[in-house]
């Protein structure tokens, strides 16, 4: 089966914030974990892509950069989009069809709107999908801090399903890259 780890929104200004936001939750845990899950993909032979959003830091300069602490493969796919949705006006579901990928690694940023959504449209378009519970952060909101955030959602996109295609959420240090859908359908 051929698989892709996507990295969303794994950039410099988001992950360490600004003057009008703070960083995300976790931060170290979060670009370490993306370094641990590059590495598993390489190992795999699994296509990397990663995606940056072109509002982060208007979209240029260093702020808008994968962040510095990521060890980017030469062999990795950039792809910029300008909506929360990966798939939305980009050339990610190409990139992945003409790879024949049926099985995506997601993790990244911000875990209610980017990684929520990409899970999601991910499933709809038959992808069986791996979220990492460990691999994704956001910051906290007016009603739930981003611990919360994130515990919310790696409860309900586990198991979440369109049909004959749905997530699971594994941690880091499993193999992402041996996925266990089949055991489940």
């Amino acid at each position: 089966m051929k698989q892709a780890l996507l990295v969303i929104d794994a950039q410099q200004e988001l992950i360490e914030g600004n003057h009008e936001q703070k960083s995300v939750f976790r931060k170290e845990v979060l670009l370490n974990n993306i370094n641990v899950a590059i590495k598993k993909a390489l190992a795999a032979q699994a296509l990397i892509v990663l995606v940056r959003d072109k509002d982060i830091a208007s979209g240029e300069g260093p702020g808008f950069h994968i962040h510095e602490a990521i060890n980017v493969p030469a062999t990795a796919t950039i792809v910029d989009k300008l909506a929360t949705n990966s798939f939305y006006g980009t050339s990610l579901m190409d990139v992945l069809k003409e790879n024949e990928i049926k099985h995506l690694v997601i993790m990244g940023c911000k875990t209610e709107h980017c990684i929520d959504t990409a899970v999601r449209t991910a499933t709809v378009n038959h992808f069986d999908v791996t979220l990492v519970k460990d691999g994704h952060s956001t910051t906290d909101s007016t009603n739930l801090s981003a611990e919360q955030i994130i515990a919310h959602h790696n409860e309900v996109l586990h198991g979440h399903y369109n049909v004959d295609n749905f997530s699971m959420v594994r941690a880091v240090e499993e193999d992402l890259f041996e996925p266990t859908h089949d055991t489940y359908r």
